[in-house]
This record gives structure tokens, sequence and C-alpha cells, in this order.
């Protein structure tokens, strides 16, 4: 099967949403700096809904070979389809679908000068369209390509971002929501680091307190740091909360600090997760031969894709490391895990807010059902097909 064409299409839609779709924001790096640490847009991803509704501009890749068979990538942005179209489509054009490994490696050669951040993801998104095309050539699910499943569902944790936390009667109010949903376990994400001082760690701490006593001793707790704090911060937040066992903490520090994560983890108990910012296997090695990190959360849409998971994952079992993918990519991420031991990959990440956004061209969303992800049996390929019904407008762009 060989590939004739590489296309990179637009979709726009308009999403309904009940009330304010991001309440407030997690704390970013930048937010050392007093201009952008009020601002909710810090990160610039959080685009706001207006009147119950929200309008999404969505770009997916498809790959397609010469008996029309197509594989399909998504969604990302601007950047990522320019570096596709400009750079990778060269590559892919002529090669047998098959091929993957070949293609890996030629597209990374091809960008030695972006082998971190939106060019890896460029990579991952072909990567995961050539897994999708395979899957659909052959008529099987791609986690039976990856070996087969293992289990037939998965626990999905319920993760929280885009929730108020410094209200602790709505932070009450939605933990109990989630937890009468089935869900096992919620991660919920700081709002603030260093820059705001004692203030802003004792409305952290109090964000710990209230959940776990909302939600019980023996239930799973997780919380994001999402790289915007440093050694000393996190060991006077770790001081506070240890008492509260949380089930791990996550990115404690920008991603290419590892000898900050070696210094809080040589002073925890608490298990350390993160690696979600950091590309390829030649990344994530850097975290597991410095011992840095208890779990890996690599991102098929970010680390390299599909294939580039499967090395990764081989490194961590032989650390006897847990990898739970971050979940920016909900259905290559979950036919992943499904191929996984349990041992290894025991939960999946179900971001509450974002996971409607990010399948919401998709005609086979996965959804948790009782808390849990069940094994996507019927789905051939990775179930990453377009809801036409669902489009306002798409055009063909960097044609």
């Amino acid at each position: 099967m060989i590939i004739n064409n590489v296309s990179l299409v637009r979709y726009k839609g308009v999403m309904e949403v009940e009330g304010v779709l991001w309440e407030d924001r997690l704390a970013t790096p930048l937010d050392i700096y007093e201009q952008y640490a009020n601002s909710l847009n810090a990160t610039a991803d959080f685009v706001q809904s207006e009147n119950g509704k929200l309008v999404l501009d969505q770009i997916y890749v498809k790959i397609e070979t010469e008996d029309n068979q197509v594989g399909i990538a998504g969604p990302m942005n601007d950047h990522v389809a320019f570096i596709i179209a400009n750079k990778l489509k060269a590559i892919l054009i002529g090669k047998d679908v098959f091929a993957s490994e070949l293609i890996w490696d030629q597209m990374y050669r091809k960008l030695v000068h972006g082998r971190q951040g939106e060019p890896i993801w460029a990579i991952s998104f072909v990567d995961c369209a050539l897994w999708d095309l395979k899957g659909k050539i052959l008529n099987q699910p791609v986690y039976k390509l990856l070996g087969g499943a293992t289990v037939n569902k998965i626990p999905a944790y319920a993760s929280m971002l885009g929730y108020n936390v410094l209200d602790m009667k709505l932070v009450k109010a939605r933990a109990l929501e989630y937890k009468s949903k089935g869900f096992k376990a919620q991660k919920w994400f700081f709002r603030y680091g260093p820059a705001k001082g004692v203030e802003g760690l004792k409305k952290n701490i109090e964000l710990v307190k209230t959940l776990r006593e909302t939600l019980g001793d023996d239930y799973e707790l997780m919380f994001d740091c999402w790289q915007s704090m440093d050694v000393p911060y996190v060991l006077s937040l770790i001081d506070a909360i240890k008492k509260y066992n949380p089930k791990w903490l996550e990115e404690c520090a920008m991603p290419d600090r590892i000898d900050s994560y070696v210094r809080i983890k040589n002073k925890t108990n608490i298990p350390l997760a993160g690696a979600e910012h950091h590309y390829t296997r030649w990344g994530i090695n850097q975290f597991i031969s410095e011992g840095a990190l208890d779990i890996i959360q690599a991102d098929p849409h970010w680390c390299g894709g599909i294939s580039e998971m499967i090395k990764i994952s081989a490194l961590c079992t032989t650390h006897d490391l847990i990898l739970i993918p971050h979940a920016g990519a909900m259905h290559s991420g979950v036919h992943f895990s499904f191929s996984q031991s349990p041992a290894h990959t025991p939960m999946i990440e179900y971001l509450v807010k974002w996971m409607p956004i990010l399948q919401y061209f998709c005609s086979e969303e996965i959804i948790p059902q009782n808390g849990h992800i069940n094994l996507p049996d019927k789905s051939i390929g990775l179930g990453v097909n377009i809801n036409k019904d669902k489009i306002i407008k798409q055009e063909y762009v960097y044609e």
C-alpha cells in the first residue's frame, strides 16, 4: 500500500457548553511575571466560551493511499500543520504505509533542528495517522496491531483542569460529582506557584486539605504543578500536604531541570510524575537514567507517536516504572494503553473539560463509563473518523 497524498484539513464548528467553560486556569511558568500572573490566557491555549458556545477551529492530517484508504490524526495547531506540509509530506509520498520505522527515522533526521516541541508533534501526528491507516487497511483496531488487549477495561482518572480551585464550596461539589460518576481517582491543578508567596501556598494547601476531607482517606488524589514551581517551594508544599497522602505530584519543575526533580525525589516518599513535555525515547530516558520520576506521562501526540511510545514503554518496563500516557491524544493513548501490561499502565487520564473539545469532530468519541474506559473493540484503526454533521466549514490548508 503506497502513500500518494498527504493533506491538512481545517474544520470549523460550534460546540455547546454549559456555563463558563474555563472557570480558572492552572499555574504556569510565566506567572513569575506580573503581566501574566492574573491572565486567563497565560498559556494561550484557553479559548473562552461565550453565551454557552465555543467556536472550534481544528486541523487534522489525512494520509491517503492509492486505493483511497485514509488515515487520520488530530487536532493540531497551525504550526504543526505547516511542518507536516512543508517538511514531512515529501518524505511520505511514495512510501509503503507499513514502513513505519523507515518513515519515522527519515522524518526525525529531516527535522534535525527540531528535536523537541512542535516539530516532534508533527512527527507524532503523522505516525498516529499511519497507525490509523494500517488498522483500516487490515480492518483491525490498532490495539490488536500492537499485540492485542491485556484487559477489557481500564480505570480512568478525572483530570479537573479548568475548574475553580479557589472556592472550596465549588471544589467540594465538583469532587463529589465526579466521584458519583464512578471515578475512583481525580487530579487537580494548583493555581499558584512561588510568585504568589505564602498566600498562594496556603491556597494550594487548602485545595489538598479540602479534597481529602471531602473524598475520604481511601480516594486517590493527584496534584499537578504544571512545571511552575522550584525546589524550595515544592519541598514546602510537600511538607504541608504529605499527611493527606497524594498518589503523586506532577511536573514539579520545568522539564529540562531534571536535577531539580532528583533533589525533590530524594526528599520525599510522594511519587513524582512527569515527562509529558519531554520528547522521544532519548528525552524520556534522561528522566529514567537519573531516577528522577516514578511515573512517566509521555503523550502519543507529542513524544513521537505510537511508534515512539512502544520504545518508551520498553524503557519504562525495563526500569519497572509506571507509564500513564498524558491525555492529549485520547484515541492513540487508549489503544496504546490497552496493549500494555496493567502492572505498568494501570490508569488512563481523562481531561473532563478538554476531551469533549479535542474529540468534538470525531464520530467515535471515547467517554468513560462508570469511571472506566472500555475496550474499543468495534473501532477500525484508531476510530478517528470525522463527523461531517458537526462541520460548519472546512478547508484544505498549506497545499
